[in-house]
């Protein structure tokens, strides 16, 4: 019986499995997907994409391409920020937008608890729990743009006021700004 697991050990970083979502696809995530009727195209690269840069190399696109999906507490409460991957989340812009007396980085463990995902293949909605979602305004300067499957292996591409529809985001300022 043949092995269905592809061998990539002799396979570049940057070599990549185009597929079908649910074949690719954290199963969670895929089951979203299926949900809201997107047929996306996910990628599966032989090393992970943990970082944004990674991502970015593995693809071929530019780094403010990417989409991170970075799970912050407020006031105790998980919020999702979608950030693109050139730039920084301002926590003051966050806690000034949700209202909130104090916002800082979640843990790896409420991360998996609220998405269901580990840090690194957070995708931007098919999460476990419904969590207020804030998209920062710079996803929109880009056509189609990145976000992970729900593994730190995959990725697939969307429109980005698509994804945000799909995330149930509010569109706002919270990038970094450089001095």
């Amino acid at each position: 019986m043949a092995n269905p697991i592809p061998d990539t050990s002799e396979t570049p970083a940057t070599a990549e499995t185009p597929a079908s979502a649910g074949t690719m696809a954290h199963p969670r995530f895929a089951e979203a997907l299926r949900e809201l009727g997107l047929d996306v195209e996910v990628r599966r690269f032989p090393d992970a994409t943990r970082t944004a840069a990674e991502a970015a190399a593995a693809i071929g696109c530019e780094l403010s391409q990417i989409v991170k999906s970075l799970v912050f507490e407020a006031d105790g409460q998980p919020v999702v920020v979608l950030m693109d991957g050139a730039s920084r989340v301002d926590v003051e812009l966050v806690r000034q937008e949700l209202g909130a007396g104090s916002v800082r980085r979640a843990n790896a463990a409420l991360v998996r608890e609220t998405t269901g995902y580990a840090i690194g293949g957070v995708p931007p909605f098919g999460h476990r729990t419904r969590t207020r979602v804030l998209a920062d305004r710079r996803l929109l300067d880009h056509e189609t743009v990145w976000a992970a499957a729900g593994t730190p292996h995959t990725v697939f591409p969307l429109a980005p006021k698509t994804l945000i529809a799909h995330a149930e985001g509010a569109v706002v300022d919270v990038r970094e700004r450089s001095a």
